[in-house]
C-alpha cells in the first residue's frame, strides 16, 4: 500500500521533507508525541552556508534561518486542534490517498525511531533554502541536525521507490551515480538528489545538481554567496526568521513583466506609488519574515538609485506632511490613510497614463458633467489637500425593517479642501449631480430611484440618499440596494464621502474627537519617515461579515464553479476561520530615496470557539 501510494502520488523526496509539517497539522496532532529518547547526536560536521553551493546566477532564492521558531507555531497543539476541527479537514481525512499518506508517516515514525514532531524538528531545524537557477531549475538545500535519522528517512525511501519501479517493471528508475565523489540518486521523474553530511541537496532537474556540486568541490569559485546583490539583501534583512532574495535584473528580463508593469492602470499606480519602478529598477529586491509570540512582520526591500516624479505625488512637500493618523469608528473593518496629491498625479497623468484608455476618457467626461466643465487639474484637484482616508466598517440594520443579503459593509473616503468656502458648494452640487445620474439610469431600467434629503448632526447639516422602503414592509430579505443609503458631508474642511448615512455620522464624530484632541495636546506622528500609506485592517470583524454572508458566497460557489453545497460550506469556513486569525493586520508602504520600504504586521490569535455557521 506504501508503494501505491509512492508511485501514484508522484511523492519526491523534497515533497516528503517539506510537505510532512503540513501533513502533521492536518492530521491535527493524531500521533502520540514520543520522545526519542537515545537518538544520534546531532552531527557536528561544519557546512559552509547553503548560498556558498548556489548558482550565483539565481532568479530567486527562499531562505529559512530560523525553521525551529516557525515549526514551533505550526505544531503548536492549539494551532493542530484548531485547523482539525475545520470541515474541510475532516472531509480531506475521509480520503483514501490521505490514510495511505498517514500510514507511510507512521513507517517512518516506527522505522526510524522517532515522533514525528521531533523528527521533522530534527530533519529541518538547521535550515532550509530554495533557489531557482538561472536555467529555471529548482533547488532544495536542507540541513538537517541529525545526520543519522536523514539517512535512515532516505534509506525507507529509496526502498519504497525500488519496490515500486520494480513491481512496474521499470528497474532502472531509481538509479545513482558518482560525481565529484558525491553519491547521486533518482527516483525517476527528473529529479536528483544527493547527501553530503548532514546536508540533503534536491533538484527537479539533473543539470541543477550537478551545479551545486560543482560548487561544492570548488569553495573558491564564484556563487550567490559572493555576489553583491544577494550580500546586500541579506543585510537588509538583518536578524530575521526567513528571507527571500530576488536578482533585480533577471527580474526585469523575465517575459512579460516589464510590459505588464508599465500598463497604464491608474488606479494601480495611485494606490501602489513607485512599485513598478522600483521592481522596474531595482537590482535588488528582498522579504524578511520576523516573528514575536503572535506577532508575525514581513518588511519587503528594493533598492533603486532613487525616486522618480511618477512617484513624486506621494511624497512629502513640506516639512510636517504626511499620512493624517488611522479614523475609529465602531464595527470598523478597515482604517486608510494616505498621502496623495491627486493635482501632481493628474498633472502628470500624460506621463503616467500616455495611452488614452475608454476607462479614462469616461471618467474625464462624466468629472466633467459633475463639476459643471471646471479643468479637473487646475480647478478641482487642486482644491483638495494630498492627506485622504479610507474607512470600511459593518454596518447595523433596522431591525424593524430587515436585513438585506448580501450585507456589504460601508466605506468612506474623508478628504480635506485647501478653501472650503469657495469649494464646498461646486462638491455639494457635483455629488447631486452623480446621485441624480443614479436614479436617472435605475428609472430607466424602472428600478426605484434614490430620494434626497437634508439632515443635521452634531451642528453639521448634510446630504443623504435613501431607497424607499414603504413597499418592502413584511420582507425578511431586503434587496440589495438597502445596504445603501449614501452621504455627503462637509464639517469645517472637511468632505465626507460616504456609502451609508451611519458611517457619515460616525465620521463626523470621529473628526470632532480627533479635532478636540489635537487641540488640547497635537499628536506627534508615529509612522517612520518617508511612510505614504498606512492601513490598518481587523480580521475578526471581516470574519463576521464573511460568515454573515456564508449563504450568499455559497450560492455564488455553487452557481459560479459548480462545486456541490458541501464543497463551498467547507471552503467558505475555513476561509472565516483564517481571516479571523488574523486579529490584527497593518500594512504601511514607503520609502526613501534609495528604498522602496513596505511593512506587513500581522497579529495571530486563533479563535477558542468557532462561530457556529447560520442554520439552513
Amino acid at each position: 500500500m506504501h508503494q501505491r501510494f509512492f508511485s501514484s502520488k508522484c511523492v519526491r523526496l523534497y515533497l516528503v521533507f517539506t510537505g510532512l509539517v503540513f501533513a502533521y497539522l492536518l492530521r491535527g496532532g493524531v500521533m502520540e508525541s514520543r520522545a526519542a529518547e537515545g537518538a544520534a547526536p546531532a552531527d557536528a560536521q561544519k557546512l559552509p552556508p547553503a548560498a556558498r553551493w548556489l548558482d550565483p546566477n539565481s532568479l530567486a532564492v527562499l531562505e529559512v534561518s530560523q525553521p525551529k521558531t516557525i515549526l514551533a507555531a505550526l505544531l503548536d497543539q492549539q494551532t493542530t486542534a484548531a485547523i482539525s476541527a475545520q470541515p474541510l479537514y475532516k472531509q480531506l481525512a475521509a480520503q483514501e490517498q490521505f490514510k495511505q499518506f498517514v500510514q507511510l508517516v507512521r513507517l517512518l515514525e516506527l522505522t526510524c525511531g522517532t515522533d514525528w514532531r521531533s523528527g521533522i524538528q530534527k530533519l529541518l531545524g538547521g535550515g532550509v533554502v530554495a533557489s531557482v537557477d538561472s536555467s529555471g531549475g529548482l533547488v532544495i538545500v536542507i540541513d538537517s541536525e541529525d545526520q543519522k535519522l536523514l539517512e535512515d528517512v532516505h534509506r525507507v525511501l529509496l526502498e519504497l521507490a525500488k519496490g515500486e519501479a520494480a513491481k512496474q517493471g521499470q528497474p532502472q528508475r531509481v538509479a545513482s551515480k558518482e560525481y565529484r565523489s558525491i553519491t547521486a540518486w533518482t527516483f525517476g521523474g527528473g529529479e536528483a538528489h544527493a547527501i553530503v553530511g548532514r546536508r540533503l541537496l534536491l533538484a527537479n532537474r539533473s543539470e541543477s545538481l550537478r551545479t551545486v556540486l560543482d560548487l561544492h568541490a570548488e569553495p573558491n569559485a564564484k556563487s550567490l554567496a559572493t555576489t553583491a546583490g544577494y550580500q546586500a539583501a541579506k543585510r537588509a534583512a538583518g536578524d530575521s526568521v526567513a528571507m527571500a532574495y530576488i536578482n533585480g535584473t533577471a527580474l526585469r528580463n523575465a517575459p512579460g513583466l516589464r510590459e505588464t508593469l508599465q500598463q497604464s492602470n491608474p488606479w494601480a499606480a495611485l494606490l501602489l506609488p513607485g512599485l513598478a519602478d522600483a521592481v522596474l529598477r531595482s537590482e535588488w529586491l528582498a522579504l524578511s519574515l520576523r516573528m514575536d509570540g503572535n506577532r508575525v512582520a514581513v518588511v519587503a526591500l528594493a533598492e533603486q538609485a532613487g525616486p522618480t516624479e511618477r512617484s513624486g505625488f506621494a511624497r512629502p512637500q513640506t516639512p510636517g506632511e504626511g499620512p493624517l493618523p488611522l479614523l475609529q469608528v465602531p464595527g470598523q473593518i478597515a482604517s486608510a490613510a494616505m498621502l496623495r496629491d491627486l493635482y501632481r498625479f493628474y498633472a502628470a497623468k500624460d506621463e503616467l497614463f500616455p495611452e488614452r484608455t475608454s476607462a479614462l476618457i469616461l471618467f474625464e467626461n462624466m468629472m466633467g458633467i459633475f463639476f459643471s466643465g471646471r479643468d479637473l487639474t487646475e480647478e478641482v484637484f487642486k482644491e483638495l489637500r494630498p492627506e485622504i482616508r479610507l474607512v470600511v466598517a459593518k454596518q447595523q440594520y433596522d431591525p424593524t425593517l430587515g436585513t438585506p443579503q448580501p450585507q456589504i459593509p460601508a466605506f468612506a473616503a474623508v478628504l480635506r479642501l485647501r478653501n472650503p468656502a469657495e469649494f464646498s458648494e461646486v462638491v455639494e452640487e457635483a455629488w447631486q449631480k452623480a446621485v441624480g445620474l443614479v436614479s436617472f439610469t435605475r428609472g430607466q431600467k424602472a428600478e426605484p430611484g434614490l430620494i434626497l434629503d437634508r439632515v443635521t448632526h452634531r451642528g453639521t447639516k448634510f446630504t443623504l440618499a435613501y431607497f424607499s422602503a414603504r413597499a418592502e414592509k413584511g420582507k425578511k430579505q431586503l434587496d440589495v440596494r438597502f445596504n445603501f443609503r449614501p452621504a455627503l458631508a462637509m464639517p469645517g474642511d472637511w468632505v465626507i464621502l460616504s456609502s451609508t448615512e451611519a458611517l457619515a455620522r460616525d465620521l463626523i464624530d470621529a473628526l470632532a474627537e480627533e479635532s478636540s484632541a489635537a487641540a488640547k495636546r497635537p499628536a506627534a506622528s508615529s509612522l517612520p519617515k518617508g511612510v505614504h500609506s498606512v492601513l490598518e485592517l481587523d480580521g475578526a470583524v471581516l470574519a463576521e461579515l464573511l460568515r454573515a454572508n456564508r449563504e450568499s458566497l455559497v450560492h455564488q460557489e455553487i452557481i459560479e464553479k459548480g462545486k456541490n453545497r458541501q464543497e463551498a460550506e467547507n471552503e467558505q469556513d475555513l476561509l472565516a476561520f483564517l481571516v479571523g486569525c488574523a486579529n490584527r493586520v497593518r500594512l504601511s508602504l514607503g520609502g526613501s530615496d534609495k528604498h522602496t520600504l513596505g511593512t506587513l504586521e500581522m497579529t495571530i490569535k486563533l479563535p477558542t470557539q468557532q462561530a457556529a455557521p447560520p442554520a439552513k
